[in-house]
């Protein structure tokens, strides 16, 4: 992570002392009352959902109450009154949230839509739940409530809304649920309506949904599961004990595919993950220490991927390249898929956010596909995804969803599944793996190096990092080329970035403060190696460290 130092223990188990105490989670859940006057207790939707821990009072039995109130409350204004699908994945706080969060929806006469064992939903999984059950409606639609905290450490809790468009919701929904809720906050919750969790349960409201069978059973539709199984290619699977535990054994035997599946019981301490660069237990399928175990399945398999907690990121493990960067499997994935699904629009253009690499604009360019260049964030590719003019939209964090074979809308949520079983579709009908693809792309479109570096940013500067302009950066080259474009604003939908990207022929920067954490986000590429891409990174820092010290004055 280039400026961040790395933990000793990267790479390695955790230790017990370590691991997150479950019962002292809950219990905090409960007894933590969250104070209204402390910004960082209150209800606060980052991308897209609140996240949160009991332990530091920012994730509580308090803050769902409001937040489910405050979306049933949404849902009534702007007239959604179908069923509300509830997912929730295997944190140990999404247990708890469930069932406060069901409390709420019976009370309020809501029909909620539980998994059908009470079990685990991967947030893909619920998307697909909410398009399936719309498709063709005008009137009555649904909508989904997803509890997870994504890939963060186990003592974390997140909480998230999906209106009846099937994605994340937008600002203007989801700023509008986080006011309301912190009203409810302010004023001792007295408008909460809730009743007993036996009693939610046993409403007539409620009634139960077989995610896994629905989800599974059309997965034909998306992905090509006969060449996966006529290749017979073995396949190591790994859901890190998150919500697709369920799901993967499932998908093997429907599909007849020769599949090993890891880490399929739940423990909410994860302690089977390795741990992250930074010293934390992350299940981010993206990150090499994350993913050392599976990293070490390479030669025992085809091919290995596994899922974050949600399973809306993939990470694909091949014989080639080992764990490979999301950027050049997004990269090889696009290539792909625009050449095998001859049913999809000829107009059906790529979607990227303005960080993934540029690798995916010159294999777009050379399909002679529309490339749709948002700001960071999945809810940009939703209305694409919808009316099948986006073939694809993919995110540099790994996280990515596609059309189906006919070109008609699968999920507008990032699905980690249908990825990994793309990479073994491609393996089994171009015999060769993703890794391999992929440098047949570097090949013709020149080999970029890539990195992010996490850079510490107080909130003041992060706040002037989110409104620089190009007037602020009087440089006219970067790294020896001259600067092609200066933007704010993506090109795709003229939407603000809230920072700054600069492009050359060759390589380009991107800053951006980061939502949650006190940092700023570096984004550096280069296609003309490693010593380039340094001093792009060097001069970026010089840039922003100029317009931070004019800024500040």
């Amino acid at each position: 992570m280039g400026a961040m130092a790395l933990n000793p223990l990267a790479g390695q188990r955790p230790p017990e002392s370590m691991l997150v105490n479950v019962p002292r989670l809950i219990t905090a859940y409960y007894t933590e009352k969250p104070d209204p006057a402390n910004p960082e207790q209150r209800v606060a939707f980052g991308t897209s959902g609140h996240r949160g821990s009991s332990l530091n009072g920012s994730f509580t039995e308090s803050h769902i109450l409001g937040i489910t109130q405050a979306i049933c409350e949404y849902r009534a204004q702007n007239g959604v009154d179908g069923p509300l699908f509830l997912a929730k994945d295997t944190h140990a706080l999404s247990e708890s949230a469930f069932a406060t969060a069901l409390e709420v929806l019976a009370a309020n006469g809501v029909a909620a839509r539980v998994d059908t064992d009470l079990g685990y939903t991967p947030t893909p999984a619920l998307s697909h739940a909410i398009l399936t059950y719309n498709r063709g409606r005008k009137a009555g639609m649904a909508d989904g409530i997803v509890i997870t905290p994504s890939h963060n450490p186990p003592e974390d809790g997140g909480f998230k809304y999906n209106p009846p468009h099937g994605g994340p919701a937008d600002v203007e929904a989801t700023g509008w649920i986080q006011n309301r809720a912190n009203e409810m906050l302010a004023t001792g919750l007295r408008d909460v309506r809730r009743r007993t969790y036996a009693s939610a349960l046993a409403a007539p409201t409620t009634a139960r949904y077989d995610f896994i069978g629905t989800y599974i059973e059309d997965l034909g539709t998306v992905v090509d599961m006969d060449a996966v199984r006529g290749a017979g290619l073995s396949l190591g699977a790994d859901p890190l004990g998150g919500a697709g535990v369920a799901y993967w054994g499932r998908i093997a035997e429907r599909y007849g595919l020769r599949m090993n599946v890891q880490h399929a019981e739940v423990d909410p301490t994860f302690r089977f993950m390795t741990v992250d660069w930074d010293g934390k237990i992350r299940m981010d399928c993206s990150s090499p220490y994350a993913m050392a175990g599976l990293i070490a399945m390479k030669d025992r398999f085809d091919l290995a991927f596994a899922c974050d907690t949600d399973h809306d990121r993939h990470g694909i493990v091949t014989r080639s390249a080992g764990l490979l960067n999301p950027n050049h499997y997004l990269a090889a994935a696009i290539s792909y898929l625009f050449a095998n699904r001859p049913q999809w629009r000829s107009d059906a253009g790529v979607g990227k956010t303005l960080v993934s690499s540029s690798i995916i604009d010159r294999v777009a360019a050379g399909l002679g596909r529309r490339l749709f260049e948002v700001p960071v964030g999945f809810k940009w590719f939703v209305d694409g995804l919808l009316d099948g003019s986006l073939g694809f939209g993919g995110e540099e964090s790994a996280g990515a969803s596609f059309l189906r074979r006919e070109g008609t809308v699968w999920t507008t949520d990032k699905d980690g599944i249908i990825m990994c079983l793309l990479a073994a579709e491609m393996q089994a009908r171009t015999g060769r793996d993703a890794g391999e693809i992929y440098r047949g792309l570097t090949e013709r479109y020149g080999a970029p190096v890539y990195q992010r570096i996490d850079a510490p940013a107080t909130p003041e500067q992060k706040a002037v990092l989110a409104r620089l302009s190009p007037e602020q950066v009087p440089a006219k080259d970067l790294a020896g080329d001259p600067i092609e474009a200066m933007i704010t604003r993506a090109p795709g939908n003229g939407a603000p970035i809230g920072g700054l990207k600069v492009t050359t022929r060759r390589g380009w920067f991107a800053a951006r403060p980061s939502g949650t954490e006190d940092v700023y986000k570096l984004y550096a590429e280069s296609f003309a190696g490693e010593e380039h891409l340094r001093r792009i990174q060097e001069e970026a820092r010089e840039v922003i460290a100029s317009a931070l010290a004019h800024a500040m004055v």
